[in-house]
């Protein structure tokens, strides 16, 4: 029998729909033959898609001074976002290494994108992502960028590390007291002085929290903004540079993909330089205070090793937001919100916790007679400090429960030992006060005859 196949036109003629098409650029640097590049692309994928039939111009996504190695790039987040949420039908990129130099994020981000029917075309190598053999060539020709990228990584670190070996201090930037200006070193004074106060001071017998506290109150801003603190002032007393020497390679980078700066652990090879560029201080000065913190870093070596306490990260300070950290003063266990510990009574005016107090209000709330650290971790979530002497306990169900506290009476606190110690020097200060009593009135008489 003769087959007979009729084909039907639909009624309703298809509109012909505009494809929604974006552009992405990238530039590594921000230098300004970089930044001028990065301009002309955009001009010209902005006028190339504007220019088509048939395409919605949907924009252009930049970059600017961006590894492709890395993925915290806004933009080419902000693209892919917009790409699952159904606004590009189509991207025009330049080439693959634009797009990534890591062969792995490359082809997850092309075949998430071709799962979602979205193109990408890469006008350098002629390639349609959606294409049928379009993933083959795209594997291969982004193994030759990783490849491209990890060589070029690979000449810098030499360059790099032939220029310590040589004595060459290389990216001295962002360093408190210092300006570079085509490439020459400059003192800056009114920051000098600060860095010489800070030596001084620490020489003197001031500590690293102390010093901070005085550079807050006497309003010196912090190079690219930030607060003065110990650990910022400790680092400052460390540094080498300031008495015009370099210690070079403390850091280097791990690989050519995460780009990320790891501190030397001994598998690389150091250069200490000698007046690789002006001093802020003299020498004798910055090995004193070296010679300061060396003691006091074996003194306190002891105390660095971090132990878990019940209440560690549990109780959140109302003022600042930041946790409560453990401290031991007097013999006596406290817990003090980390702003305050770091930056005084001027940043958070919150009231540090006795221990006791917390171990006693949690042993009532949890109905034990006695407290488990056990029970308190599996069932207490965590201790709000909205105001002084207030504590809102947070159970892991939900239930909020407050609580009101008082510091104990110094009679009530004091062991048998602290009274004894207390009478003996009550007794010694009324001795003293007597014998000065007997030495006026003797002085006295003396006088009148």
């Amino acid at each position: 029998m003769h087959r007979i196949v009729q084909k039907i036109e639909p009624l309703i003629p298809k509109i012909p729909t505009r494809k929604r098409v974006a552009a992405y650029c990238r530039v590594s640097s921000g230098k300004d033959a970089m930044l001028h590049s990065l301009s002309a692309q955009i001009s010209y994928y902005s006028e190339l898609i504007q220019n088509q039939r048939g395409w919605e111009y949907k924009g252009v996504y930049a970059d600017e001074a961006l590894t492709g190695t890395k993925e915290h790039r806004p933009e080419f987040q902000r693209l892919i976002n917009d790409c699952r949420n159904g606004k590009i039908d189509m991207i025009i990129t330049k080439s693959i290494s634009r797009l990534s130099r890591n062969t792995l994020t490359m082809l997850e981000v092309v075949r998430e994108l071709k799962s979602l029917n979205i193109d990408v075309y890469f006008e350098q190598e002629n390639i349609h992502s959606i294409s049928g053999d379009g993933e083959l060539m795209l594997t291969i020709l982004a193994s030759f960028a990783q490849e491209e990228s990890r060589s070029v990584s690979e000449n810098c670190k030499w360059r790099i590390r032939k220029g310590f070996a040589e004595g060459e201090l290389v990216n001295l930037r962002f360093m408190y007291g210092y300006r570079i200006k085509k490439g020459i070193i400059q003192i800056q004074e009114d920051e000098a002085q600060i860095v010489r106060m800070i030596f001084k001071d620490y020489i003197e017998g001031m500590g690293t929290t102390l010093i901070a506290n005085k550079l807050r109150s006497m309003n010196i801003p912090k190079l690219r903004g930030g607060i003065w603190n110990g650990e910022r002032v400790g680092d400052i007393i460390k540094n080498e540079k300031y008495a015009g020497n370099a210690l070079l390679q403390k850091k280097y980078v791990k690989d050519h993909l995460t780009k990320s700066l790891v501190f030397y652990k001994g598998n690389l090879p150091m250069y200490y330089a000698e007046g690789t560029h002006p001093a802020i201080i003299d020498e004798e000065t910055f090995q004193k205070a070296k010679e300061i913190m060396s003691r006091n870093s074996e003194k306190y070596s002891g105390k660095k090793e971090k132990i878990k306490y019940p209440f560690t990260s549990k109780i959140i300070c109302g003022i600042c937001g930041k946790k409560y950290k453990h401290k031991v003063k007097n013999n006596k266990a406290l817990w003090i919100c980390s702003t305050y510990w770091k930056y005084g009574k001027s940043s958070c005016p919150s009231k540090q916790i006795p221990e006791d107090i917390l171990i006693s209000l949690s042993t009532e709330i949890l109905e034990l007679n006695e407290f488990d650290e056990a029970v308190f971790e599996k069932k207490i979530k965590e201790i709000q400090v909205p105001n002084d002497n207030t504590l809102i306990f947070i159970l892991n169900n939900g239930q909020a429960i407050q609580k009101q506290w008082e510091y104990k009476s110094r009679s009530e606190s004091w062991s048998e030992e602290a009274r004894q110690k207390a009478r003996e020097r009550q007794l010694k200060y009324l001795e003293g006060r007597s014998h000065i009593e007997h030495s006026k009135s003797s002085n006295s008489n003396t006088a009148d005859s």
